[in-house]
């Protein structure tokens, strides 16, 4: 792909999401966004999470592991959204849900009432960073699927994760990351970046996440790399699996 072609891509992006940018620079986007973004997700969220089903069901078959000797499985889920993830989750889990953004309430009361197998504790509007209204070691798992390439810290998300989890209690995670910087790819997550992070809440295509976990105090770990079958190709690049506390 030669440079004008390039060139070429990143104007037509900025061109075509520039009322994003100028109303973001007047101060006007994000109380726009936020509210826009929950009615936006929930619709592309239907396509994503069918794509992603199977690598779902696959990661969830293992929270029956982790729960506790005085049972049920207890899990937290940041930035539920939606609540996509709450079919694959045992009978009888109890549920806390957690999300900055406060207008995703309607999806997800709405998801909750289809979801009558679980117990929903409560839904706290708190950002990944600062879940302070949780106890410390009070769940079995923590669950984050598409949240930590838009959290302000990943580092301090971490932290709370870490913080929250009981003793050999687990970090369930699936997440878009940042592509090898050999590839195509990697010259489009570049690219459309600056817009998509506009556009989509903060959301980073070039965050290389998968450090941020490796330098994270677990014990133990399984994370794998995989090429996602999504349509849109700088979203492509995952990763999917679990940490131990």
């Amino acid at each position: 792909m030669g440079f004008f072609i390039v060139l070429a891509i990143h104007l037509s992006m900025w061109l075509l999401t520039l009322p994003a940018h100028l109303l973001d620079f007047l101060g006007l986007w994000e109380p726009l966004a936020m509210r826009l973004f929950p009615h936006l997700y929930a619709k592309v969220s239907l396509d994503y999470h069918a794509l992603m089903h199977s690598y779902k069901k696959k990661l969830f078959s293992r929270l029956p592991d982790f729960t506790g000797p005085s049972g049920p499985l207890k899990v937290l889920e940041i930035g539920c959204g939606p609540g996509c993830n709450f079919l694959f989750y045992p009978e009888g889990t109890k549920v806390t849900c957690t999300d900055a953004n406060p207008h995703f309430q309607e999806y997800l009361r709405k998801s909750q009432a289809e979801n009558d197998h679980l117990h929903f504790q409560s839904n706290l509007v708190a950002p990944a960073e600062n879940l302070s209204e949780v106890d410390d070691a009070s769940v079995d798992v923590v669950v984050s699927t598409g949240v930590l390439c838009s959290v302000n810290s990943v580092e301090k998300a971490l932290k709370e994760v870490l913080r929250i989890l009981k003793p050999g209690g687990a970090f369930f995670f699936m997440e878009h990351v940042c592509a090898d910087p050999s590839t195509w790819t990697y010259i489009f997550q570049k690219i459309y970046d600056p817009s998509w992070k506009c556009v989509f809440a903060g959301c980073n295509l070039c965050r290389e996440t998968w450090k941020d976990l490796e330098k994270a105090p677990f014990s133990e770990m399984k994370l794998q790399h995989i090429r996602a079958p999504l349509p849109l190709r700088p979203t492509a690049p995952h990763i999917i699996g679990y940490a131990i506390k």
